[in-house]
């Protein structure tokens, strides 16, 4: 039996492939192992959005060639973002490695990695047709059991100027609900006690597909032909968010109160210059529309700033709707011009000193905002998933509030009983920090079914 070792890179998306790498290779015979020293294959899923993760990529592909030049025998292979960006020039720039594979390969990976062992002469770069998951091929979940991601779709037809993502991952292309369903049924025989919807625009889920196929039609089968305790709603567009998704998370409290819609900006200017389909005065109308449904939802959302042109106006525009907002979780980016999107040559570049400049600004406003949010919270008994021993310390337990998505927010240390990993318990709120809460356990656990 031969063994490999995977590194994944990137977001949960891309782990989702991970996770069909892992499965498919272990179905056909592969053992997985932590070491890298003693695998036989070596294996990198990459990301390739931004000029950072592309250099991230860079580095442990190095990594993984070190290693390899002490044991002869191994084979490297590189998959993933990287690969479909980069496939023309790849193979000169890292004689290294053995086999470039593109984003399309996850599903038969080891048929692929097979040929490298055999006496066949196998060519360096593979660009599989496109694809999309479905529920019959095997899945090797790495997050912890009780939790798990859900993609909905691949590709993406929004044409943002900054994005780099259709040209990497193509267009839009759904899962059917029927097949959506086997796995989230699957999965929850599994013990997944919350699933996280994902996708790179999960209002546009079903657009390609439709007779009636949208998002809400999904949490509706989903609600009704499932447990699952945690249905968590991530990576939303602001204009395609209606009434009617709002009205069943109002009815349904199984479908957390949590919603993470990247705004990438606020000024209407700016937001023209990234292709974006919405306006300012739209912001704030969603976010009061949203919050007259679910007055205790969380909001999280992402920004770009020093895109080109932006202004000293434009980012004070953006700190007063942060300030009226009140948004919970607030991730900034500094900007990153990649070459092949259509604000590479946008005039207006902003120097990269400058853009740190910005986003240091734009994070400490939502930290103060963030500490006054949390103090909310103090003397609330809150539903908590625990995940287990802190990171911080073994004698706290760590876990998140239905207002927390998963490795993005805080959490929760709780200071006070037992639990198990993956157990629903109710916690009483005692303390605040910026992003994290601090409290007890006054219910029973619930262990997973």
């Amino acid at each position: 039996m031969r063994s490999f070792h995977l590194v994944s890179l990137g977001c949960a998306k891309n782990l989702v492939d991970s996770e069909l790498i892992i499965g498919n290779m272990t179905t056909e015979g592969w053992r997985f192992v932590e070491d890298p020293e003693a695998a036989d294959l070596l294996m990198l899923n990459t990301c390739g959005f931004i000029q950072p993760a592309v250099e991230e990529a860079i580095e442990e592909i190095l990594e993984l060639a070190r290693i390899k030049e002490q044991h002869p025998e191994q084979k490297l292979v590189v998959v993933g973002c990287l690969v479909q960006r980069y496939k023309e020039t790849l193979p000169d720039e890292l004689p290294e490695v053995d086999l470039f594979v593109g984003t399309e390969g996850c599903h038969d990976m080891a048929a692929r990695v097979g040929r490298l062992f055999g006496a066949e002469s196998v060519a360096q770069v593979e660009l599989p047709d496109r694809f999309i998951m479905d529920s019959s091929l095997p899945r090797t979940l790495t997050t912890p059991f009780f939790r798990a991601w859900f993609k909905v779709t691949e590709g993406c037809d929004n044409r943002c100027s900054y994005c780099m993502i259709p040209s990497i991952r193509g267009n839009l292309r759904s899962r059917p609900i029927d097949d959506l369903l086997r796995e989230a049924c699957r999965l929850e025989a599994q013990g997944v006690r919350e699933l996280s919807l994902i996708a790179q625009d999960l209002t546009a889920y079903g657009n390609d597909l439709g007779q009636g196929t949208h998002l809400t039609a999904l949490l509706e089968r989903l609600l009704r032909e499932t447990t699952i305790p945690w249905l968590r709603l991530l990576y939303l567009y602001p204009s395609g968010i209606d009434e009617r998704l709002l009205a069943l998370m109002a009815d349904n409290e199984r479908i957390v109160p949590y919603l993470d819609i990247p705004f990438q900006h606020v000024s209407s200017r700016v937001l023209q210059g990234m292709n974006r389909r919405y306006t300012s005065d739209d912001l704030y109308r969603l976010i009061e529309r949203i919050r007259r449904y679910l007055p205790e939802v969380a909001l999280r959302t992402t920004f770009l700033v020093g895109f080109p042109g932006e202004t000293e106006r434009d980012l004070d525009e953006l700190i007063t709707f942060l300030k009226d907002s009140q948004l919970d979780h607030v991730g900034v980016f500094p900007y990153a011009n990649e070459e092949g999107c259509g604000s590479e040559h946008f005039p207006g570049q902003v120097d990269d000193e400058e853009k740190l400049s910005r986003r240091d600004r734009i994070l400490a406003v939502q930290a103060e905002i963030s500490t006054e949010i949390q103090k909310k919270y103090i003397g609330r008994e809150e539903l908590v998933l625990v995940e287990g021993v802190s990171r911080e310390t073994d004698l706290l337990l760590e876990g998140r509030t239905r207002f927390q998505a998963p490795d993005v927010d805080g959490c929760v240390y709780i200071n006070d009983g037992t639990a198990n990993p993956g157990d629903l318990v109710k916690v009483l709120i005692e303390e605040s920090q910026v992003y994290d809460l601090v409290g007890g356990i006054v219910g029973e656990a619930q262990p997973p079914r």
